[in-house]
């Protein structure tokens, strides 16, 4: 590459770079006050009936109509995995801590977790399981509450003989039974209208989190629908602006059920049958404040939740008849296993939440390898990536192999191949006929090269998506990672906003060194051979900020891929078994 192109390739990235740690962050214009006593995160009353409601940071979602000053009582039940706080106001599941998992992991290795476990519905502006948009089926929106035998009892009787009975108990494996009563106790029929019944609110995890995980997700019992940011943005080609949507509105009496969601973490709706239409509205959350910006680099300025609710058709009830809804709801971490044996129990696919997404076969797989080695050989979860990445390299080994040496077949018949080109260059069609006999009678295929790594890429593909859902990754350490599901910033660099996150700078070394040893592609331009050998460089800063066990999955099998191309290369090529045929003849 000549010194104009290396110029070119140098100011691109310094550019780059610029712009995200100087330009970005100096034009960004500062956040609105906050005001005194606010604050992001959710509050929790006592559980006392003399408590004020806490005023909801959400907006643009169906409101309940409970008074901003009516009381509040909160009702708190514990098992060995969550912690539940239930409420009246709407009588539902107001917030879940998840005791096993922690809010936030630290991160440098010698700071511990924080004390306080995970939530899921945090700032949610009505509980789970509160109907909304309705005064009919809300009245003041105040249930009494009552501890049971086996969880909780809300209950409401509003004008005109209708009584609401919500039964919610406790299980295993995360989940929480919940039966809906609607009981008529007058001697008139009752015509109910539609009712929307919340799932939740999904939330980013920390102010660091920049959404893109953050969503809702419905099955229709045929396949899986996502909806997230980028719905209501509505830009034109992903990247022009639009005009924003207000609301989601999908479905025809086959939800079977609707989760919201992070990258860890979810809660999911199952009801015994098929919902009516699942409803997602975009809500806006408190901004962070001048103080958080300043002391936390990367903060997400806008931070976004998203509302689901299911909707089941208007209804009449009979004189002292009752409609009964049931639900299954689980609260907890995306933890694979876990989910697909829910999924096993309830025939309904709700493990897809995991969003393995096309190449889920390999995810999982890989998933379920990577978890072997640690819980039976009792590695750490970074050795068991590296475990992992030396066995898919074994396994695509010889095909590898292959593809080098036919690469390196092909560099030695270029002058054979170009006597060809020469010949027949007034004839193009006799001139490919001709190179690909040549090349057969050779044992050589310009696919050569290709193949392997068109074979390697779902694996690739598969291993990024599990690295990136896996909850067993959040919090596991690997020498100086704190966390593999996170970018490993060592600090930042003096004077800026930009980290300096050392797997990453390795993995493009590795990248680059075996850019260097791989053998020239046949017929390539050489400027364009020259171009892709500093690719590495624009994988690199595109890469950068992925987590640290993508960082060092592709590192290893960099490191892998150079032993073998050196080892190869020291292997004779194999004689041309046919020359060419000469000039002239």
């Amino acid at each position: 590459m000549d010194r104009k192109s290396i110029i070119v390739i140098a100011a691109c990235l310094g550019t780059l770079v610029l712009w995200v740690t100087v330009v970005i962050p100096k034009f960004t214009p500062p956040p609105k006050p906050v005001a005194p006593g606010s604050t992001n995160a959710p509050v929790l009353a006592e559980a006392s009936p003399t408590s004020p409601a806490p005023r909801s940071a959400a907006t643009n979602t169906p409101k309940s109509v409970i008074a901003a000053n009516a009381l509040e009582a909160l009702l708190e039940v514990t098992n060995e995995n969550s912690h539940y706080t239930f409420t009246s106001h709407g009588g539902g599941l107001k917030l879940v801590e998840l005791v096993n998992y922690p809010e936030t992991v630290a991160k440098k290795k010698d700071r511990p977790p924080t004390s306080r476990g995970a939530t899921l519905n945090t700032q949610t502006p009505v509980p789970t399981l509160a109907v909304v948009d309705g005064e009919a089926l809300q009245g003041d929106g105040i249930f009494a509450l009552t501890r049971t035998a086996t969880g909780v009892r809300a209950e409401k009787t509003l004008a005109g003989g209708l009584t609401i009975i919500k039964e919610f108990t406790l299980s295993t494996n995360y989940l929480l039974g919940a039966t809906v009563r609607l009981e008529n106790h007058s001697a008139e029929p009752l015509v109910l209208p539609e009712q929307k019944w919340v799932v939740g609110t999904a939330t980013p995890m920390s102010l660091q989190d920049n959404g893109q995980a953050v969503g809702v997700m419905w099955y229709d019992g045929d396949k899986k629908q996502d909806v997230s940011g980028a719905y209501f943005d509505n830009k034109t080609l992903g990247c022009f602006p639009g005009t924003p949507l207000s609301e989601y509105r999908r479905g025809q009496s086959n939800v079977v059920w609707a989760a919201i969601h992070n990258q860890f973490f979810t809660l999911a709706a199952m009801p015994l049958e098929p919902a009516g239409e699942v409803l997602v509205h975009k809500v806006s959350l408190p901004k962070p404040s001048a103080e958080e910006i300043a002391a936390t680099p990367g903060v997400n300025r806008e931070p976004a939740g998203f509302t689901a609710t299911l909707l089941y058709p208007a209804v009449t009830i009979p004189p002292n008849q009752a409609v009964q809804h049931q639900f299954s709801l689980f609260a907890g971490p995306k933890e694979y296993q876990t989910l697909a044996r829910i999924a096993d129990r309830f025939s309904n696919k709700v493990d897809l939440v995991m969003n393995f997404g096309f190449f889920g076969f390999f995810a999982k797989a890989l998933l379920l390898v990577m978890n072997w080695f640690h819980d039976v050989l009792r590695l750490s979860y970074g050795w068991a990536i590296i475990l992992c990445t030396v066995l898919i390299k074994l396994i695509f080994w010889p095909l590898t192999a292959a593809s080098t040496r036919s690469m390196k077949r092909m560099q030695a018949l270029q002058p054979q191949m170009a006597a060809i080109k020469e010949k027949y260059k007034d004839d193009p069609l006799k001139m490919n006929k001709k190179t690909m006999e040549f090349m057969k009678e050779n044992k050589v295929s310009p696919l050569g090269g290709c193949l392997p790594m068109a074979l390697q890429m779902p694996i690739f593909f598969g291993f990024y998506t599990m690295i990136q859902s896996a909850i067993e990754l959040r919090g596991a350490s690997w020498f100086w990672v704190a966390d593999l599901s996170k970018p490993d910033t060592l600090c930042m660099i003096p004077g800026t906003h930009f980290p300096f996150n050392l797997l990453p700078l390795i993995m493009g070394g590795t990248m680059f060194w075996q850019a260097q040893l791989a053998p020239p592609s046949p017929g390539v331009d050489p400027a364009q051979q020259k171009i892709m050998k500093y690719m590495p460089l624009m994988f690199l800063v595109i890469l950068y900020n992925f987590s640290a066990g993508l960082a060092l999955y592709w590192t290893v099998s960099n490191l892998l891929t150079i032993l073998q191309t050196k080892l190869t290369k020291t292997e004779p090529v194999v004689a041309v078994l046919k020359p060419a045929p000469k000039k002239g003849k």
